[in-house]
């Protein structure tokens, strides 16, 4: 009886070994393998793919809302100086007709200031130069003339074309003649 007793204790003994040992395979094949560096280069590959799509996206779109701003730009300021334009035609239809020069010109005066207010507005400025010394970086010296008196040498003795800043930047520069 006591070998009856060893082989069924030999018995469940191996029966417990082989179930740990199913267990510890059951245990490796549950936990995730390294993933192998082909998948790990496919997935960063992916991932770059799909990195360089949005950028791409996002320059293409950046390109075409700067093209709509440049194309439109202008349409604010052309809208504000309609009113100018349509000034000028009745200023025309009503001086077909009309004998008062005082008239006219107080109609080009009011027409003249209304434009400089809207283009103030937008930030131009019309740059002082006469009588002020010859900056390269602001006038273009259109010719050179015998300085009247000796204080307007190298400064500008008469303004051909007014220059002018847009947001404190040279829009224009301004032609200028300057006394040696």
């Amino acid at each position: 009886m006591a070998k009856q007793e060893d082989k069924i204790q030999d018995e469940v003994t191996q029966e417990e070994m082989d179930a740990k040992a199913t267990e510890q395979v059951e245990e490796q094949e549950e936990t995730p393998q390294e993933p192998t560096w082909e998948e790990k280069y496919n997935e960063l590959n992916d991932k770059y793919l799909r990195l360089y799509s949005d950028f791409d996206n996002f320059r293409k779109r950046n390109i075409k809302e700067k093209a709509d701003l440049i194309s439109n730009a202008g349409a604010g300021v052309i809208k504000d100086l309609l009113p100018i334009l349509d000034d000028f035609e009745r200023a025309i239809k009503s001086n077909a007709n009309t004998e008062d020069v005082n008239g006219l010109k107080e109609g080009f005066e009011l027409i003249a200031n209304k434009m400089n207010n809207i283009l103030n507005a937008k930030g131009l400025k019309m740059m002082e130069s006469k009588e002020k010394a010859f900056d390269a970086d602001l006038h273009e010296a259109i010719t050179n003339i015998p300085a009247p008196t000796e204080e307007l040498k190298g400064k500008v003795v008469d303004v051909i074309e007014n220059g002018y800043y847009l947001n404190d930047k040279v829009l224009r520069y301004a032609k200028v003649v300057v006394g040696q």
